[in-house]
């Protein structure tokens, strides 16, 4: 070949290879029939370009196998992050994603409404019958919800026994239709672990309004969910403005009794406690006050409530058993107790779940010099019915210690002689709501006289509460109720002036 040609040889080589690097392998060059050094040349660059360009469609191959995976992952992850695992409904932050976005596309007149249920005494079912039976009374509930609420509406689990659902583009009417036929869903009985339970919610709804973010849906269906679970069982409430007014100042009464806690604010006072069958002080009930500094001295119902939600029962309950142990140390030595005298303890139901109760109570007794029957701890009935197992143990660890557990306001609940038997209890206080009217009607005094024979029959002891007049002292005597308290005998006193009363009570006795 001539010059010439080899210098378009070369030309054309050099174009393949432009072409080459700027991505296109599947060009090839042309090669020679003169098959001498510039046809080595392009052949060797064929020969590499086929190798990358194979190179590259197994990168391809390979790249689009792990965007799949990736993918899939990503898929999977949204659906644990937005699935209960439990139940299969939606979860808690798929619900705000989806409440986001029913407010942010909502109509003028048709605004989203969430309600919140939360399932009454669901702790019993799981303490008494287990986590497997629990388990399947959650994936019930949650089949009964979804069949009850009906197409086109988001359910939600949020945590443990607390349910949501979101319903979109209906009237108030028809949302509170909804909120009604959820909870009649649940009452049907369901058998989990070989035991038929029925069950109930406490419900809160919060209807939507221009206006209304987001979050403020969440929190005010959250608030009208609670407000009815404090109102008792199978209770259905709609938000008001009012309850977020009383929210907020929960809020603020719980900062201030934290500082309460902190500054010496709480103080004991004493109502006596009188044997009916020889009118001798038996014992005293210790009753927990705030002495606010704006507001006064504060009863238990306006701050305990609010303790409770903030998570300071327990702080104070321990805070009672101090102040109440040393100051029956204290009239120990000065000025004696009578004999059988019993200071009267009340604690809750989150108290009784700390295992080293016992043993805290066990101190402060040696610790003051207080024998364990001079202490008598009470607890209502509803709370004892409602607790688990680690109630009734921290109950027995007591009683084993020589403490008297009394079951508070009886009658008010729905013991039974055979349940009643199985406490490690002495002493029933009648609540003092049973004593209304008893002197002045008939089937109330017969009523009352069932159950002090109820209280007897388990081997019991009864106390009354809310003894008013000498009518009902009379009557109570006379129907063989042991001990009474109330304004009759006298209110409530101060540590100082309980002193004194015991004081007098030894002088007289003498």
């Amino acid at each position: 070949m001539t010059g010439h040609d080899d210098d378009r040889r070369l030309e054309e080589l050099v174009d393949g290879i432009v072409v080459l690097s700027s991505g296109d392998l599947s060009n090839r060059l042309q090669v020679s029939p003169a098959r001498d050094g510039i046809d080595a040349v392009t052949t060797g660059i064929n020969l590499l370009a086929e190798e990358l360009q194979s190179m590259y469609e197994d990168l391809e191959v390979r790249v689009a196998e792990r965007t799949a995976l990736l993918e899939a992952t990503k898929s999977e992850l949204r659906r644990v992050i937005n699935t209960d695992e439990l139940t299969g409904l939606a979860s808690r932050s798929l619900l705000r994603e989806k409440v986001a976005e029913a407010v942010a596309t909502a109509g003028a007149n048709r605004q989203p409404a969430l309600i919140l249920l939360d399932l009454d005494s669901f702790r019993l079912i799981n303490d008494s019958l287990g986590h497997a039976a629990g388990d399947a009374v959650l994936r019930e509930a949650a089949q009964r919800l979804g069949a009850a609420a009906g197409a086109g509406h988001l359910i939600a689990r949020l945590s443990g026994d607390e349910f949501a659902v979101l319903v979109v583009d209906q009237e108030p009417g028809a949302v509170l239709e909804i909120a009604s036929r959820l909870g009649e869903s649940l009452k049907d009985r369901i058998v989990a672990g070989g035991v038929a339970v029925t069950l109930t919610a406490g419900t809160g709804v919060r209807l939507g309004e221009p206006g209304l973010r987001s979050e403020e849906l969440i929190r005010d269906a959250d608030i009208a969910m609670h407000e009815a679970k404090k109102r008792g069982r199978d209770t259905l409430l709609v938000f008001s403005a009012a309850m977020h007014e009383a929210a907020k100042q929960r809020v603020h009464l719980v900062a201030e009794l934290r500082t309460a806690l902190a500054t010496d604010e709480l103080e004991l006072e004493y109502q006596p406690i009188m044997n009916l069958r020889t009118g001798k002080i038996a014992g005293a009930e210790a009753l927990i006050r705030w002495r606010h500094p704006t507001m006064g001295l504060l009863a238990p119902d306006i701050f305990l409530d609010a303790a409770d939600e903030a998570g300071l029962t327990v702080e104070i309950g321990h805070w009672v058993l101090g102040k109440a142990i040393s100051q029956t140390g204290r009239w120990k030595s000065d000025p004696g107790l009578p004999a059988g005298f019993s200071t009267h303890i009340n604690l809750s139901p989150a108290d009784l779940h700390h295992v080293d109760l016992a043993p805290y109570v066990e101190s402060l007794l040696a610790r003051h010099g207080v024998e364990p029957g001079d202490i008598s701890i009470e607890i209502t009935e509803t709370a004892i019915m409602r607790s688990g197992p680690e109630v009734a143990a921290t109950m027995q660890s007591l009683n084993d210690l020589g403490i008297r557990i009394e079951i508070d306001d009886f009658g008010t609940g729905y013991s039974s002689i055979s349940y009643l038997r199985t406490l490690p209890a002495a002493m029933a206080k009648i609540d003092k709501s049973l004593l209304d009217g008893m002197t002045t009607d008939r089937q109330q005094e017969t009523f009352v006289a069932a159950i002090l024979q109820l209280i007897h029959s388990a081997g019991l002891g009864a106390v009354a509460e809310g003894i008013e007049d000498g009518a009902q002292a009379e009557r109570l005597q006379q129907l063989n109720c042991e001990f009474g308290q109330g304004y009759f005998f006298s209110r409530p006193l101060p540590a100082v002036d309980m002193t004194a009363l015991l004081a007098h009570s030894n002088g007289a006795a003498a």
